[in-house]
This record gives C-alpha cells, structure tokens and sequence, in this order.
C-alpha cells in the first residue's frame, strides 16, 4: 500500500467474525470483526474495511477461498479467526487446522499486514456436554499459539480470560458470541493490537448471577439440544452446511460508518 492510501481492515473467517449472534440477516449482522473496524477507524480515520467470512467455513476453506482475494486487497491489518467447525467434527487433526492458519498468518505478514487472531475459551462452560471437546481445544490453542509465534502474528488471549466463557456473553446457540461477547472480542483484539484507549476490561467478569436449580438446567439442556444441537446434527448427516450458497457479507473495502 502507498503512503498516504487509508489503512485498509480485512477480516478472513467463518460465522464468527460474519457476525452471527449479533443481529441477524434480516436487519444486518455486526459482529466483533465490525466492532474491531470501528475501534481500528478511531485510530486510522478514513479505514476500508472488508470481511470476507462465511459461516460454516472450515479453516482449509477460509484458506482456499478467503486468502487470495484478501491478499488482493492489500490489508494493512488482518484477522483470521477459525478452526471451531473443524473442532466440532468426529475426524478433527488439530495439527492439520493450526496448519491451514499458519499459511494464512505466513502469506498475510509476508504481504506487510499487521495480523491478529483469537484463542477459544473453554467450551465446556458454555456447553457442558461438550467435555470431550476440551483436550482439542487447548490442543489447538496452544498451536495457534506457536504458529502465530513464528510469523508476529498478535494474539488475544480470550482462551485464557475466563470472563469469555461465561455463558451470557454467548447467543442461545451456545456457539456464536451474543452482541455483549462480540464486543468483548473486538476489544481483546484491540488490546493485543495496542490501539489507542484500549485496555484488559473485557476481561473483568460479568456481575455473579443467582445459581439455577437443577430441573431449570437439565430444561435449558433438553431445549438447546431440541433446537439447535439437533438441527446441526442433521446437516452433518446431510452433507450441508449453514454457508451453502452464501457469499461474504462485505467483499470490497469500505468506509466505516
């Protein structure tokens, strides 16, 4: 990028950084990688921004789909932010997926972007049926770790802020951030890029909250897993996924409003 030229923002990822969980599709989706834009336009007046994120997406697929054209667009900064769909499938290799990231992190600081991305909290308190998924997920953390290590890519620990897996900062699908934990991620992530009024508050814990008796957890359970678990469930075994036909939400650099 030539000096003088605005600072450009690209965001590479899956629902996550699309924003799902915060808004919805028929009044818009923001998400922390929009949050992110606008705390990154605070410092660098006139930023363009593009999000290039599908949902569903695995990290092989942000890489295959998602690197090129964002290498096109020249970011000066970067976010790259997946790896939980592949965590959630039966043949997960966690040394495959920090791999895939590895390559975006590579081509993208080799380009002069400035990239940052996310470790991911534990799963088990926010879905406590998902206690099988907790090895992969510090397995995969601690690679992130590593790869982003070798290649100056900056990390925002949310993996080890135990306020990010406190279950009312996450949507009722348990898997997408709500509009409090987008804006808690996109905080984390100015943070670790050192923007200018950012600092560690998002990592102060939300006030305590009254314990639920037992019959009220196990009907939140039966209710989650009725109407979300089982739903994901299904278009496993049907071979879809929730990004079939869907294309990113902002694909060229624009002025953040």
């Amino acid at each position: 990028m030539s000096t003088g030229e605005p600072l450009r923002y690209v965001a590479l990822g899956d629902s996550q950084t699309e924003g799902v969980g915060d808004g919805d599709d028929a009044t818009g989706l923001r998400g922390f990688a929009d949050r992110l834009a606008e705390h990154l336009a605070a410092a660098h007046p006139g930023l363009l921004y593009a999000n290039l994120a599908v949902r569903g997406r695995l990290a092989g697929q942000v890489r295959a789909e998602q690197l090129a054209p964002a290498l096109e667009l020249e970011p000066g900064v970067a976010t790259v932010v997946a790896g939980v769909n592949d965590l959630l499938r039966p043949r997960f290799d966690a040394a495959e997926v920090a791999g895939e990231l590895e390559e975006m992190f590579a081509a993208l600081t080799a380009a002069g972007a400035r990239v940052a991305t996310v470790t991911f909290p534990d799963v088990t308190r926010i879905v406590p049926v998902a206690r099988p998924l907790r090895p992969r997920v510090e397995e995969l953390n601690a690679r992130v770790r590593a790869a982003a290590a070798r290649h100056g890519v900056v990390v925002a620990e949310t993996g080890r802020a135990a306020a990010a897996a406190d279950p009312r900062l996450w949507s009722t699908d348990r898997l997408h951030a709500n509009p409090l934990g987008h804006a808690r991620i996109a905080a984390a992530l100015a943070e670790a890029l050192a923007l200018p009024g950012c600092d560690d508050t998002w990592r102060r814990p939300l006030p305590p909250r009254p314990p639920r008796g037992a019959l009220r957890a196990a009907a939140s359970e039966v209710g989650w897993a009725a109407g979300f678990l089982g739903p994901w469930l299904g278009r496993r075994l049907r071979g879809t996924s929730s990004g079939d036909g869907r294309t990113a939400k902002r694909p060229r650099p624009l002025p953040v409003a």
